[in-house]
């Protein structure tokens, strides 16, 4: 319920122009470093963080929120535009997105992907508006267990994202779960490091994005002289932004559902936006009516990716607020602005000062808003790129790319990963290797593996431990649901055609 007093007191705290004057500057902050690859939205706001001394709290806050918010559809940008996700929270707008401006139509993915995003963002602060007490409470009853098989849900998708071979796209989520495993492990074991104590850490996850989809991209692009082949169709439109933006509109269900199951995983720390636009690009693709549309330019898949990745800024704010714990590195600067002004987040600071909270809240419903009007500003330059002859783009974006992975690891770690990764995305592209179905192994893995060590450490390793956990049976039961459509549909495809099951033929 909402505290309509506490409400009418936030609102007059947003009076204060000095709350609004750092907004625009936060949203654009939030966009460029968004679609630099390499470079990512928490990287902003711990670069900016330092400026928030001199600021009040709340206008603080606003500011880091902001970036937080520019940075959430940034990503998208460069995933439309040259196949390369600016973060982990848009692999899965690539999918659709660059495909789509490869046909020429990148304006409207663009329009597409502003829209979802702004809608996702809205609708996941307005969730938080109205259920942050009880989100806080459901979030809490979540175990180990629980969050074991919201991993091993996400790995699901390895059957989902394949165009071609299941048995390839299998391999490939297996050598992407691989990956994931190389470094020490949640119990202490050291694995595939081959010696090398840079490997110790682990394979930095972002580098190999950008391998697998960037420089991969580039030696495919090799020959050609531009993304989009007809001269004709390279023309950035504002018109076609809108048009795009107004298409989104007509995914009511895809946007609903991805800005709710945004907000839920996002809610839960560890999680956030690099699982929400997987799921409910997932989750999009199963319900679609025509699935095999996806990955070739489908919008349903843009929609559904922004909408999720941006409403997951709402839920982690949940825990941030209720529980004053971060929910992901985004946050964690959050928190660290928290500390700066002596502020403590968790249920006594909601019980003190609903005021700010409401405050904070509605601002970061504006702040959905104003992306609107920059970010329509923003992608119509950013869409130039399709301009670029490649000859030109393809060394400045490969200088670009291991540059922002030097900057991630600060060693030559990110470099010779992003090189490798990208040798390797090539094979698989030419074998018809899925690589997003490698990417959801990589990023789903190493947290399926740390909760599966917790969740034998509190159960003993005893299976019954789960008959005590009715939120892990209601999970099991969802996503026995969700995997039935795709097994039958296995066994139909195995059926013979013109065989009896009973074992006589068919006449």
């Amino acid at each position: 319920m909402i505290d309509t007093t506490a409400a009418f007191a936030g609102f007059s705290l947003l009076g204060d122009l000095h709350a609004w004057a750092v907004v625009p500057p936060g949203l654009l902050i939030g966009l460029v470093f968004g679609a630099i690859p390499g470079l990512s939205t928490s990287i902003a706001m711990a670069l900016f963080l330092p400026a928030t001394l001199y600021m009040d709290f709340l206008p603080a806050i606003l500011f880091l929120t902001s970036i937080f918010t520019g940075g959430g559809f940034g990503g998208a940008v460069p995933a439309i535009l040259m196949n390369i996700p600016g973060t982990s929270a848009a692999v899965a707008t690539a999918f659709d997105g660059y495909p789509m401006a490869q046909q020429g139509r990148h304006s409207e993915a663009l329009g597409l992907g502003l829209a979802a995003s702004v809608i996702g963002t809205f609708v996941g602060y307005a969730v938080l508006l109205l259920t942050v007490d009880f989100i806080a409470e459901w979030v809490l009853r979540l175990g180990p267990t629980e969050m074991l098989l919201v991993a091993l849900w996400g790995l699901t998708l390895i059957a989902v994202l394949n165009t071609g071979s299941f048995a390839k796209s299998v391999a490939a989520g297996v050598f992407g779960l691989l990956i994931s495993t190389i470094g020490y492990s949640d119990a202490g074991q050291m694995r595939g490091t081959f010696g090398s104590m840079y490997l110790l850490d682990g394979i930095p996850v972002i580098p190999v994005l950008i391998g697998l989809f960037a420089a991969s991209e580039l030696f495919n692009l090799i020959g050609r002289d531009y993304i989009v082949r007809d001269e004709a169709l390279r023309v950035v439109s504002i018109r076609k932004i809108f048009a795009g933006m107004a298409e989104s509109l007509r995914h009511p269900v895809e946007l609903l559902r991805g800005s709710l199951l945004g907000v839920g995983i996002g809610a839960v720390p560890g999680v956030g936006s690099s699982i929400a636009n997987l799921a409910s690009y997932g989750i999009a693709k199963r319900r679609a009516r025509n699935p095999d549309s996806f990955g070739k330019g489908n919008p349903t898949g843009v929609v559904a990716s922004e909408s999720a990745n941006s409403s997951s800024e709402g839920g982690s704010m949940v825990t941030l607020l209720a529980l004053g714990l971060p929910g992901g590195a985004g946050t964690a600067v959050l928190l660290g602005a928290f500390a700066i002004h002596n502020v403590t987040g968790g249920p006594r600071f909601i019980a003190e000062n609903k005021d700010i909270v409401y405050a904070l809240i509605f601002g970061n419903m504006a702040q959905a808003l104003l992306l609107l009007i920059i970010g329509v500003i923003f992608v119509y330059f950013a869409g130039a790129i399709v301009k670029v002859p490649l000859r030109l783009m393809t060394p400045l974006v490969m200088v670009l790319s291991v540059l922002g992975a030097f900057a991630m690891t600060s060693n030559m770690v990110g470099p010779i990963t992003v090189v490798v990764s990208g040798a390797i995305g090539w094979l698989m592209r030419r074998y018809d290797y899925p690589v997003a179905a490698a990417v959801v192994g990589l990023l789903v893995g190493k947290m399926a593996e740390g909760e599966l060590v917790r969740s034998y450490q509190v159960s003993g390793g005893d299976i019954g431990f789960i008959l005590g956990r009715p939120i892990t049976l209601a999970i099991i039961g969802l996503l026995t649901l969700s995997l039935l459509p795709r097994l039958i549909g296995v066994l139909r495809v195995k059926q013979p055609v013109g065989v009896n099951p009973t074992g006589g033929s068919i006449r």
